[in-house]
């Protein structure tokens, strides 16, 4: 990369709109905590896909109870994890909705991807989830995890509706991510159609999930390595907005639903966070909220 393409790429993603630091020894502090609990993550994950679901797959049969098992003990891992981050002043997670997260069964849970945290703190409030990953995440120290108990999105997609119908049919929950990577700074990224097509394919309703809080910088897209909000720890504040069910799109064509729900999925997280900001100017955590 040249020096001037390097210079393009810093004003593309320049992040001149954030507050000055308020607390230099707090922010580099939460930015050195940052690191190591992603680091605790990575490395505690291997240590569950090698010493942990061995065990659970002696005891647990077949492979979709085993899964099942084994996402629950990464439920309460990561449960614990977020519970270290708040203690120390890192994060901090709010769910006042928390029980009806844990009451959901057979739903498509689409959420706003606004940091590299969101599918930790779903997965701690949700313990019955599957999720479809990113393959690229298949290539790191989550893989042992990841391949073995959730679905990788560079599946053949019918077979990858066929894998959530099967999972959403004994009562689990999937977790998709419309936007199909972090939402940017700046800028805009459409809403992918995939969570439409799988909940009309299996049937099954869609629960909308608003992640708000305060600005997630240091956990978002092309955020400089060291780096974290310059006044505050990460909030993640979890909102369930309406469910949409399959019924009121039933008149439509396959490609005409898909297009209709995707539009329903991404105006109600919109307009719930455009909501959020009127109480919440610091928080820009979501796609076209600026």
């Amino acid at each position: 990369m040249t020096r001037q393409e390097k210079a393009e790429r810093d004003e593309k993603y320049s992040h001149a709109d954030l507050p000055p630091v308020k607390n230099h020894l707090a922010f580099h502090y939460r930015a050195f905590m940052k690191l190591f609990f992603i680091g605790l993550i990575g490395l505690g994950s291997m240590v569950l896909a090698v010493l942990v679901f061995p065990w659970i797959k002696v005891f647990v049969h077949p492979k979709q109870k085993f899964q099942t098992a084994a996402r629950a003990f990464v439920s309460r891992t990561f449960a614990f994890s977020l519970f270290l981050m708040r203690i120390t002043g890192v994060v901090k997670v709010y769910a006042p909705q928390k029980e009806q997260l844990r009451s959901l069964h057979s739903k498509v849970i689409a959420a706003n991807h606004c940091s590299m945290l969101d599918f930790v703190v779903l997965m701690s409030l949700i313990p019955n989830a599957n999720c479809i990953v990113q393959e690229s995440y298949g290539k790191t120290p989550l893989a042992g995890v990841i391949r073995q108990a959730y679905i990788l999105n560079s599946v053949d997609f019918t077979l990858l509706k066929t894998m959530c119908k099967e999972t959403l049919d004994m009562g689990n929950n999937v977790i998709i991510f419309p936007e199909g990577t972090r939402t940017p700074r700046h800028g805009k990224v459409s809403y992918k159609k995939g969570a439409a097509r799988i909940a009309r394919f299996a049937g099954c309703g869609i629960q909308p999930v608003l992640i708000a809080g305060s600005d997630k910088y240091g956990l978002g897209k092309h955020d400089p390595f060291w780096s974290f909000n310059h006044v505050e720890p990460l909030i993640y504040d979890i909102q369930l907005l309406p469910q949409i069910q399959m019924e009121q799109f039933s008149g439509y064509s396959d490609i005409a639903s898909a297009k209709k729900i995707t539009d329903q999925i991404h105006s109600e997280i919109l307009s719930a966070a455009e909501k959020y900001r009127e109480h919440h100017p610091l928080c820009k955590t979501v796609n076209h909220v600026q």
